[in-house]
C-alpha cells in the first residue's frame, strides 16, 4: 500500500464524497482552474465540471453566504478558505447565520468551511494564525483538526455528512510532511471522538494539530528520564471529549495542555477548566498550558520559532510538573 500524504488524504476523502453524492460541490477561490492555493483541489474542475466546482470572487463573506443558501436547497458544499486567517470576514455568516439556524428554524446548514491554518511556514501574521478559539464560543458549530492522514480523510468525509456546519482546519506545515497508509476502503472518524496516540502513566499531554508531533517528541525525551508520557490527540475541539481528557486526567494525575494558539483565551483554557472542575481530586500538581505567545505571529523565522511552543517548552513544563 503506497504511502498517502495529509493534502492527498485530504484531496481524496473530498472526490470520494463528490463522486458518491452529487449534492457534494466546492466553492471558493481559485479552486478550479489554479487547484487551489495548495493544490488540495487539483484535477477537480475537469473531472466534476464547473457547476461543482465554482471559482468565486475574492470574498469570503460571500463564499459562506452562498454555501448556507445552497445547504438550505438541499446542497452540501465544501467552501474554501484560501488561508484560514481569512475567515474573519465571514465570521457574521458563520456565527450568527449558520450555527443559529437549527436553532432558529430546524434547519440544518450541512456546510464544510475549511482551509489551511497555523504556522511554522513563515507566512507571517495574515496567513499563519490558528483561528479555532474565535468560534470555540459558538454553540451550533463543530470545529476539527486532524493530526494524521488517516484522520484527515476520516474527517474530512465525517464533515461533508454532517448535516450542521463543519469548520475543518488543515495544518499547512502537515500537508506533505505527514504521510501514512490509509485504508482503500471507505471509512470515516466520527466528530467529536478523541485518541491516544501514545499511552502512558506518569504524565499526560492534551493535543491537537501539528502539536501532536511536538508532544511526541517530548514524550519520547522524557522516556529517557524515566517518565511514561500519554499523549492525548482530541482530534475534534468542539464538541469536546470530555470523557477522554477525564480519563487520560485520572489516570496520570499530572497534565500538560498543549496547542499552537495563543496562550490567552485559548481552547486550552476550557480543557483546563474541565480538568480542574470534574477531576481534581485524581490531580497531584496543577494543570499546565504551553502555547504560543501572545502577539501576531512572527514572519522572521527565528522569531516564529520562539513565538511557536517548542519541544523544550513542553519538557521545560513537564519537569516543573514532575518535581511539583
Amino acid at each position: 500500500m503506497a504511502l498517502t500524504t495529509y493534502l492527498e488524504a485530504i484531496r481524496q476523502g473530498i472526490w470520494e464524497e463528490m463522486e458518491k453524492d452529487e449534492r457534494v460541490f466546492i466553492l471558493g477561490e481559485d479552486v478550479g482552474v489554479y487547484g487551489g492555493a495548495f493544490k488540495v483541489t487539483a484535477g477537480m474542475l475537469d473531472h466534476f465540471g464547473p457547476q461543482r466546482v465554482i471559482d468565486t470572487p475574492i470574498s469570503e463573506s460571500a463564499i459562506v453566504g452562498a454555501a448556507i443558501g445552497a445547504s438550505y436547497m438541499g446542497m452540501r458544499p465544501v467552501a474554501e478558505m484560501q488561508f484560514i486567517d481569512f475567515i474573519s470576514c465571514a465570521f457574521d455568516q458563520i456565527t450568527n447565520v449558520a450555527a443559529k439556524s437549527r436553532y432558529r428554524w430546524g434547519a440544518g446548514v450541512p456546510i464544510v468551511i475549511r482551509g489551511p491554518s497555523g504556522g511554522n511556514t513563515h507566512g507571517g501574521p495574515f496567513h499563519s494564525q490558528n483561528v479555532e478559539s474565535y468560534f470555540f464560543h459558538t454553540p451550533g458549530l463543530k470545529i476539527v483538526q486532524p493530526s494524521t492522514a488517516y484522520d484527515a480523510k476520516g474527517l474530512i468525509k465525517a464533515a461533508i455528512r454532517d448535516d450542521d456546519p463543519v469548520l475543518y482546519l488543515e495544518h499547512k506545515y502537515l500537508y506533505r510532511r505527514i504521510k501514512e497508509e490509509i485504508p482503500e476502503d471507505d471509512y470515516v472518524v466520527p466528530i467529536g471522538k478523541a485518541t491516544v496516540r501514545r499511552k502512558g502513566n506518569d504524565l499526560g499531554i492534551i493535543t491537537y494539530g501539528a502539536a501532536v508531533y511536538t508532544a511526541l517528541e517530548a514524550a519520547e525525551s522524557l522516556t529517557a528520564e524515566g517518565v511514561e508520557t500519554e499523549v492525548l490527540d482530541i482530534r475534534t475541539i468542539l464538541p469536546l471529549d470530555e470523557e477522554a481528557v477525564l480519563e487520560t486526567a485520572k489516570k496520570v494525575s499530572k497534565v500538560i495542555v498543549l496547542h499552537e494558539a495563543c496562550l490567552t483565551g485559548g481552547a486550552g483554557g476550557e480543557i483546563v477548566a474541565r480538568i480542574a472542575e470534574k477531576a481534581f481530586d485524581f490531580l497531584d500538581g496543577p494543570v499546565m498550558r504551553v502555547a504560543a505567545q501572545d502577539t501576531p505571529v512572527p514572519y522572521s523565522p527565528p522569531l516564529e520559532e520562539y513565538f511557536l511552543p517548542q519541544t523544550d517548552d513542553v519538557l521545560q513544563a513537564a519537569r516543573k510538573l514532575l518535581a511539583y
